[in-house]
């Protein structure tokens, strides 16, 4: 149940919302990066991050629980290699570091909301 009402839908899931809110934020600071990495470390970014909604999503729509764990786990995995992305991104001097807070504080909210949910459902 989220917030006295009964889950129907992945899109019901706090952390497929918070993710989305996650995919857009990345998106936005995506846009930013030099066009020399268009093709580079922007797909990089932007293919990891549209994975955590993504697998979500698919992990609810499978018919076992174990898949449903696994695709989390398929998110959890994505997450952090979006948050090592960010790091490459500030290291290398494409944005500072404060361009990226508003993508990784939303990481790692959907990192505590999946180690949350992960072990809750792997019984």
């Amino acid at each position: 149940m989220v917030d006295g009402q009964p889950i129907t839908t992945y899109r019901d899931l706090d952390v497929w919302q918070r993710s989305m809110e996650l995919v857009e934020a990345v998106y936005t600071l995506a846009r930013i990066l030099p066009d020399e990495e268009r093709f580079g470390l922007c797909q990089q970014i932007r293919r990891s991050v549209v994975s955590v909604p993504s697998n979500i999503a698919e992990g609810y729509g499978r018919k076992h629980r174990g898949d449903y764990v696994r695709h989390l786990s398929i998110a959890n995995g994505s997450l952090k290699e979006l948050e090592t992305q960010l790091i490459i991104a500030v290291r290398l001097g494409y944005v500072d570091r404060e361009m990226t807070r508003p993508g990784w504080e939303l990481a790692q909210e959907v990192g505590r909301m999946l180690n949350r949910l992960i072990p809750s459902l792997d019984l």
